[in-house]
């Protein structure tokens, strides 16, 4: 992953280190103590890394109610049954990973999620994170009625008489969330070692928790993380952003500059803030620059553009970065407009500002990107025809929209560094998914035709924004990032040389061997 995207064959690591490349300077420092680890025709990589993800709340699905990859509502109903029937103790039934395009409209109802909870609340995060599922004895712990008014940037979804149906969209989650019983720390501690158990796993060596803050009814991930590191159960390197909180103004930055003094040196690197700009498209939040089809609306900005150019200036000129949420064109423009506002007051900062999400993108702010210096965050595993995709989203942006969404080859043409992350649990976790979705537009199984095949990118530029494009935004790259001597053995073994397979079986290659400072982390070469 250098600038010329050269292989070698041979690469000698020693006290965590890459020491040397190629065979004949590698056999030099061999010792009869080395060990040889024979790739076998497999590819080794930098290590992976994951410029957008939840490990926390995603162990937590994993230890909770796990209803990811429910092939429809017949099963997410039993599987919410057997995990209420096996956890009789639990005062609440928590989990999520429930999907919008197993229900009409995309909205669960309150009375199925009664019949198989047993009288105990329950609230399901959806599979986006941005709504929640809650049944009838949730719904009155949190005293929501017909006359409860929809809160601030969220939306209780009403039967025809206004009674809460049970499906509660965006800050509306809040109003049963923040009445669940807080969880206990080793519960938190085994959902976040499971989350780090599965990056592993995918050949994830370095990530960045994009919400460090608590969030819907999840914790703070930042003191776990530091816990695991003081009690040396921290085996990845972690980055993350610090929460922006929308109900409030600059006055907090004071705040978020001593939660990151305090985080340094425990593990966790936290120089940036994360500002949710808007929501998702599926529940008509994104914020548009024109309105959906069949009238509803235009989306949710979540901070006014006066407040957004006054919060990013003064983040910059602390040395924050800021990681924006941007899903819509005019979410999207919002954040490009704030860092130009930044820089015109302070100037070029050096602070890596990037947006995440990009679904659809204006065509007339693809260059701004690399005019300012901001990296796009791409999530390229939703970049495909799905169910969200043919029935929740295209219906309601139109042909002129669908045509600019996801727009990964026109942004790399324009010069814009770009970085993967996975947004897990929000979608699959393992980037050779994502990596086969960013040049194809289809997914592994689809038999959809592909989404927008003109903006698909190579493979080898989808490895690069994975490796050195990630490192780049963790300000990672002078350790990190290529196979580099000198640089940390952070490295990725895959099962298969995916540059030797079909493009259509790129999706099927797995990671047998993560390594973290020539630690070896996971390995299941038997």
């Amino acid at each position: 992953m250098d600038r010329t995207r050269s292989f070698t064959d041979a690469v000698a690591v020693g006290d965590g280190r890459i020491l040397a490349l190629g065979r004949a300077d590698a056999e030099e420092l061999r010792r009869d103590s080395t060990e040889i680890v024979d790739l076998r025709g497999r590819l080794l990589l930098p290590g992976l890394q994951d410029a957008h993800v939840h490990p926390l709340y995603g162990g937590l699905q994993l230890v909770r109610c796990d209803l990811t990859d429910s092939g429809g509502r017949t099963e997410c109903l039993r599987r919410i049954s057997a995990y209420a029937d096996a956890n009789p103790g639990a005062g609440w039934i928590l989990g999520g990973g429930w999907e919008m395009a197993l229900f009409p409209g995309g909205c669960p109802d309150r009375e199925s999620l009664d019949r198989v909870t047993g009288g105990r609340p329950a609230l399901l995060i959806n599979e986006d994170q941005h709504g929640g599922w809650a049944n009838s004895a949730a719904l009155r712990a949190a005293g929501i009625e017909r006359d409860t008014a929809d809160p601030p940037g969220g939306r209780i979804e009403r039967e025809r008489d206004g009674t809460p149906q049970g499906t509660l969209h965006e800050s509306a989650v809040e109003l049963v969330s923040r009445h669940v019983p807080e969880g206990g720390r080793d519960e938190y501690l085994r959902a976040l070692l499971a989350g780090q158990r599965r990056l592993h796993a995918h050949g994830v060596t370095a990530w960045h928790d994009a919400i460090l803050g608590r969030y819907l009814n999840y914790p703070d991930p930042l003191e776990h993380y530091r816990a695991l590191h003081g009690e040396g159960l921290l085996s990845g390197r972690v980055t993350g952003s610090l929460w922006w909180d929308r109900r409030r103004g600059t006055e907090q930055i004071p705040e978020l500059v001593g939660r990151a003094e305090a985080a340094r040196g425990e593990g966790v690197r936290t120089g940036s803030v994360k500002i949710m700009l808007d929501g998702v498209c599926e529940n008509f939040t994104a914020a548009m620059l024109h309105p959906y089809l069949h009238g509803h609306g235009s989306g949710t900005s979540y901070v006014d553009s006066s407040e957004l150019n006054e919060a990013v200036r003064a983040l910059d000129d602390v040395g924050f970065a800021v990681h924006f949420h941007a899903v819509g064109d005019r979410a999207v423009r919002q954040a490009l407009d704030a860092v130009a506002t930044a820089r015109g007051t302070n100037g070029d900062s050096g602070n890596r500002h990037q947006i995440a999400h990009l679904q659809v993108v204006h065509p007339d702010d693809l260059a701004r990107f690399a005019e300012l210096g901001v990296a796009a965050n791409i999530q390229a595993e939703w970049a495909h025809n799905d169910a969200a995709m043919t029935e929740l989203t295209a219906p309601y942006l139109g042909p002129l929209r669908y045509a600019r969404q996801y727009p990964f080859g026109s942004l790399l043409a324009a010069g814009t560094l770009l970085a993967t992350g996975s947004d897990w649990p929000v979608s699959t976790i393992d980037p050779m998914r994502a990596i086969h979705v960013a040049v194809n537009r289809t997914d592994v199984a689809d038999s959809e035709p592909p989404l927008l095949a003109g903006e698909a990118i190579t493979l080898s530029d989808a490895l690069a924004a994975a490796t050195i494009g990630s490192a780049r935004v963790h300000r990672l790259e002078r350790h990190t990032g290529s196979i580099t001597v000198g640089k940390r053995a952070d490295l990725t073994v895959l099962d298969a040389n995916p540059f030797e397979l079909p493009v259509r079986e790129i999706g099927e290659v797995g990671a047998v061997m993560t390594v973290v400072d020539g630690r070896v982390v996971h390995d299941t070469r038997g």
